[in-house]
């Protein structure tokens, strides 16, 4: 299928440079607030879209040893040096500096500074402190597909959850297999060192494997803990490495008692559902077809797709899963306010009975405040049934749009 790209300016690779959602919300935000701060998955185009929406600031990276050897040691020549109109990537680097910035948008109202990092664990902590009321959050995931369908087939579900979402593949032409086993070495050496004893990273790495051979499922730590051969204590801590490092994502249960939403069990997903594909070790999309786990990718694909809306929209997630005492669930909740959207996900290409069977049941639970539910699946046609709406999951834009 020849692919028009009309719209869009091409790269040196000769690929289309694709446009983020959430640039108009950057632009605004900056304008509003003297500290913007945008966290994210490594590689998921943070400093592409700064550097693009802020030609005119510095840009310094903390990544380089000799930048953030200075940053650390002497914070305010620093900042005397690279200025108050300032882009500081990777600033859990050197976390004190955020002091130091604190002083500088306290004194001068025209000071702008755009901070960037991967870390969330690192960083969050000391910008609460430090700039309380002062900054600005944007998260910024890898692409959606609202944002490659113009330019790319974003209607081959294989295809999509076998490449995944990062910029990287598609702007340079990777092979997936090849960029995630080094997403994941540069992961492990560059993160997960730094907080875990060296020793158990071979561990921590089976660990990631565990993980996702449990996607879409109930998170069970003392299960994983048993595979693992470590503590469930350990487990615990290093769910949490990987839920701030951009890497799992829990969806939360709903429950009408919101006390009930912290107490039981979340499920498992992948913020990049391609990096789950390469765990799992599919490495083309035949295997992808008959994989036992596609329908838990193709459920972890849509889930993260309606995250990346809330969060390019400059929105708090709002998702959570249902399930009764009985086992009767539904895959997503989509919360707004006193009112919810019930949506069913399903890989499947031929709507079959099946499909409606826990919406109706979960109908009956809730029966106020409840928008039609949706099913989303993975065929070709939609179906405005008198109840529940059908749609493809390459259309996903069009629900979202009305929500």
């Amino acid at each position: 299928m020849q692919v028009k790209l009309a719209n869009y300016t091409k790269n040196k690779y000769n690929t289309p440079m694709i446009k983020r959602e959430t640039e108009k919300l950057l632009k605004r935000l900056s304008s509003q607030y003297p500290i913007v701060t945008l966290t994210g998955p490594r590689q998921s185009g943070k400093t592409t879209l700064i550097t693009k929406v802020f030609p005119a600031k510095k840009y310094v990276n903390l990544e380089e040893i000799d930048i953030r050897e200075f940053a650390i040691s002497d914070p305010r020549g620093f900042l005397k040096q690279y200025g108050d109109n300032l882009i500081v990537d990777e600033i859990q680097r050197a976390p004190d500096l955020l002091s130091y910035i604190q002083v500088i948008v306290d004194k001068n109202k025209k000071s702008s500074f755009v901070l960037t990092g991967s870390q969330q664990f690192e960083m969050m902590k000391g910008i609460s402190q430090s700039l309380a009321g002062r900054t600005a959050f944007i998260k910024l995931l890898p692409f959606s597909i609202k944002e490659i369908e113009k330019a790319y087939n974003a209607k081959n579900a294989d295809l999509l959850m076998l490449k995944g979402f990062y910029p990287r593949i598609y702007d340079k032409k990777l092979k997936p297999y090849e960029f995630y086993a080094g997403y994941v070495s540069t992961y492990l050496e560059r993160d997960v060192r730094q907080l875990i004893a060296i020793k158990k990273l071979s561990l921590f790495q089976k660990f990631l494997k565990l993980c996702a051979g449990r996607i879409g499922n109930i998170l069970n730590l003392q299960s994983i803990a048993n595979d693992t051969g470590v503590s469930h204590t350990t487990i615990r801590e290093w769910v949490s490495i990987l839920e701030a490092g951009y890497i799992v994502y829990l969806l939360r249960p709903w429950h009408e008692n919101l006390s009930k939403r912290l107490v039981k069990s979340p499920k498992l997903y992948f913020y990049d559902v391609g990096l789950a594909a390469y765990l799992l070790g599919i490495e083309n999309e035949n295997q992808m077809c008959r994989d036992p786990l596609r329908g838990g990718l193709f459920e972890n694909m849509v889930v993260s797709e309606f995250l990346k809306h809330r969060f390019n929209s400059g929105k708090d997630n709002n998702l959570y899963f249902y399930r009764d005492s009985k086992g009767n669930e539904v895959d997503l909740i989509y919360q707004m306010g006193r009112e919810i959207l019930p949506i069913e996900i399903k890989s499947g290409a031929t709507i079959n009975k099946d499909y409606f069977k826990n919406i109706k049941k979960f109908k009956t639970v809730r029966k106020e405040n409840i928008f039609k539910p949706i099913i989303i699946y993975g065929g070709d046609e939609i179906q405005n049934r008198s109840e529940v709406g059908v749609w493809p999951f390459y259309l996903i834009k069009n629900i979202l749009s009305k929500i």
